[in-house]
């Protein structure tokens, strides 16, 4: 079985990154999406509503799973049998810090292989950033995040700013 491994933070879960797992599940026998619990970055979402936002995001999918993961990639990667790790590319900026990384994985694994994928055109555009902004400022983002990503969005948002009127009052 040919598993392929999808990480990334995904906060939150956008249709770019739904139209790679779409597309990888086509190309591989398993594919699990891996969400990284890098605290660091301070996601909007915690670790388990991202995993839970990434399984019904692709519930009707039966080759892929979700899990998450700390640490190296490439333990985990190991860990779970993978053989290759897809990565999404937007624009060149996204190459060489991806090179780098996949090169990097390639030093410290090199049976495994890195699949850089673009998503459709009309996603290149389209980051987790760019959504959280979106729906900060109450614009419509359901046509760039699945339905229950755009519910989780507005409920956060409504919820930071009821914390932001007790604090302000």
């Amino acid at each position: 079985m040919r598993t392929v491994i999808y990480p990334g933070s995904f906060d939150p879960l956008t249709n770019g990154h739904l139209d790679i797992v779409q597309r990888a599940a086509r190309l591989f026998d398993r594919v699990i999406v891996a969400v990284a619990g890098n605290e660091a970055k301070q996601p909007l979402f915690s670790l388990a509503e991202r995993v839970d936002l990434v399984r019904s995001s692709t519930a009707g999918m039966s080759n892929v799973e979700v899990d998450s993961f700390g640490g190296l990639l490439i333990e985990y990667v190991a860990s779970r049998n993978g053989h290759a790790i897809i990565r999404g590319l937007r624009a060149v900026s996204d190459f060489e810090f991806e090179f780098q990384l996949a090169l990097m994985n390639r030093k410290l694994d090199e049976t495994v292989e890195t699949i850089f994928m673009m998503p459709k055109d009309t996603y290149t555009f389209l980051s987790s950033r760019i959504v959280k902004e979106i729906a900060r400022l109450g614009g419509d983002v359901l046509p760039f995040v699945p339905a229950c990503v755009e519910r989780a969005l507005k409920i956060r948002h409504a919820q930071m700013g009821k914390e932001a009127d007790v604090i302000a009052g």
